[in-house]
């Protein structure tokens, strides 16, 4: 059965069980290669899911099914409505201003005008308001994130897809990314569902954590403490040996 897609016309008020995203006996194969197989996922409205496994193991596939970047062979994607996406790479375009940047992330019929005042709103979110009519080129890696992070949250997503976005960062600016990110949640309430292969990152920001292996879902791990954590508590390393455990790596 090939993949279906619902989304809501209009914006409502989450519910304590709506639902973000419901993922149901989702399959892909490329060629032989079956890269998921049987994938079911519940997101809540508002809940911070971590992907993790080694690589090949299908995660980055799975976000690109569930964001329409890709086709399923078999099961269904229902969304309330579009989700939107932040990579590893910032994929800004270099002749346009990052403001305009930004403000591509708008959901059509767009009005220039409005949609870059909208945009400029959003930079100020990100920190990045006195940035708006710079060139990419004149970015920071952290701020090429945060520019990425607005062209996303520009569209106000129930579902925020996220590939990898701090892979490349150093240390300091991936913290800092990490308390942008939780703040922005805090503020808007998207459900989020993060691939990663940082296990320290999953257990600092997600409410669950997913251990994909050969295109299944093997393993859950809830992680119980309230944000902001430290990964650096008893409790936040216990989860961390855990995780790695379940990928077969010994801390």
């Amino acid at each position: 059965m090939t993949i279906t897609t619902k989304v809501a016309a209009e914006p409502v008020a989450a519910e304590p069980a709506a639902k973000a995203a419901r993922i149901t006996g989702l399959g892909k194969s490329f060629g032989p290669n079956v890269v998921l197989d049987g994938i079911d996922l519940d997101i809540a409205a508002g809940e911070i899911v971590a992907l993790v496994g080694r690589s090949g193991s299908g995660k980055s596939t799975l976000l690109r099914v569930i964001g329409g970047l890709e086709t399923a062979d078999r099961g269904s994607v229902t969304v309330d409505a579009q989700p939107t996406f932040a990579f590893q790479e910032a994929r800004l375009i270099p002749w346009l201003p990052v403001v305009r940047n930004v403000a591509l992330g708008r959901p059509r019929p767009r009005n220039r005008r409005r949609d870059q005042e909208f945009a400029r709103t959003v930079l100020e979110q990100v920190g990045l308001r006195e940035r708006a009519d710079a060139w990419p080129l004149t970015l920071s890696g952290g701020e090429a994130q945060r520019v990425a992070l607005a062209r996303a949250l520009v569209a106000n997503p129930r579902l925020l897809l996220l590939d990898e976005p701090f892979g490349a960062l150093d240390a300091l600016t991936r913290l800092s990314m990490h308390e942008l990110l939780l703040g922005l949640h805090a503020e808007h309430g998207f459900g989020v569902l993060l691939v990663t292969h940082d296990v320290t990152e999953a257990v600092t920001l997600a409410d669950r954590v997913l251990v994909l292996d050969d295109g299944r879902i093997a393993d859950e791990v809830a992680i119980d403490p309230p944000r902001p954590r430290s990964h650096s508590a008893p409790e936040g390393a216990g989860y961390i040996t855990r995780l790695l455990a379940l990928l077969g790596v010994r801390a």
